[in-house]
C-alpha cells in the first residue's frame, strides 16, 4: 500500500471520527424535564379518547407488516396469540406461554433449542414491531410515568416513561400532540438507538373497521417506516 493511500485512508477515518463526534455532540439531546403529572395525565386521556380506545379495547384482530412486508402479523389480543411470518420462519407464537408456540423453516418444523431461541427472537421482534402499530394505546401501561413538557413552538408535549415490561425498561418518548390531541410525531431516548432524541413521525391515520384510529406510516429521518395494509376488526 502506498504512502499517499495510507494517508488518504488515515484522513478518511479521521474525518469520520470527526463527523461522528460532532453527531453525537450537537445531536444528542437530553431526556427533556418534564412537570404536572396529572395534567400528563388528563391529556393522555383525551388523547386516547381521540383515537377510540374504548374500541380499541374491544379489536380482537390486529393485522399489519413491518420491515417492507417481511415481518407479517395477525394478532389475537383475546388469546395472546400471534399468527407471523419473518423470513424464513412462520408460526403461531404464544405471548402468554411461549413454550406452547410452534415454528416452521418453510414446511419443516423446529423443536428443541432452535425453537426456543426463534420463540424468543419472534417475540423481540413483535414487541418492538406492534409498539411502530398501537404505542399510543399503551401510555398507560403499567410502570409507566407521564409528564408534560413544554416545547418550543409553544406546543404540548406529553413524555412518558417506561419503567417495566417490554425488551428495553427505561425507554422514554415524548409525544407531540395536535388541537385535536392525535399524535404527530414523538422522539425517542431509547436502548437500541446511539443517537437521543431521534424523532419520529405518526402520519396516516385512518379509522379501522372496529373503530380505533391507527396509524399507516412514519418517517424517520429520510426513512419510511410502512405498516402495509392496517386491520383492525372485532371478530
Amino acid at each position: 500500500m502506498s504512502l499517499w493511500i495510507k494517508r488518504s485512508l488515515g484522513f478518511l477515518l479521521l474525518f469520520f471520527g470527526v463527523l461522528i463526534g460532532i453527531i453525537f455532540v450537537f445531536f444528542n439531546e437530553k431526556v427533556p424535564e418534564g412537570h404536572s403529572p396529572e395534567k400528563a395525565d388528563e391529556i393522555a386521556n383525551k388523547m386516547l379518547e381521540a383515537l377510540n380506545n374504548d374500541a380499541y379495547k374491544e379489536t380482537r384482530y390486529l393485522e399489519w407488516s413491518y420491515r417492507g412486508g417481511r415481518n407479517n402479523y395477525i394478532w389475537d389480543k383475546k388469546t395472546g396469540k400471534v399468527e407471523m411470518s419473518w423470513g424464513d420462519y412462520s408460526g403461531e407464537i404464544d405471548l402468554v406461554n411461549p413454550s406452547n408456540s410452534s415454528i416452521k423453516e418453510g414446511e419443516e418444523q423446529i423443536s428443541g433449542e432452535e425453537k426456543e431461541e426463534l420463540v424468543k427472537e419472534a417475540i423481540t421482534n413483535f414487541n418492538n414491531d406492534s409498539f411502530w402499530l398501537v404505542a399510543p394505546f399503551k401510555i398507560f401501561d403499567k410502570g409507566t410515568k407521564r409528564a408534560v413538557v413544554d416545547l418550543d413552538d409553544k406546543k404540548t408535549g406529553l413524555r412518558v416513561t417506561y419503567t417495566r415490561g417490554g425488551d428495553t425498561p427505561g425507554d422514554t418518548y415524548l409525544w407531540e400532540l395536535n388541537e385535536q390531541y392525535i399524535p404527530e410525531k414523538f422522539s425517542m431516548w431509547v436502548q437500541i438507538l446511539p443517537l437521543k432524541g431521534v424523532g419520529a413521525s405518526w402520519e396516516g391515520w385512518q379509522q379501522t373497521e372496529s373503530g380505533a384510529l391507527l396509524p399507516q406510516y412514519h418517517k424517520v429521518g429520510p426513512f419510511k417506516l410502512d405498516l402495509g395494509t392496517v386491520r383492525a376488526r372485532k371478530n
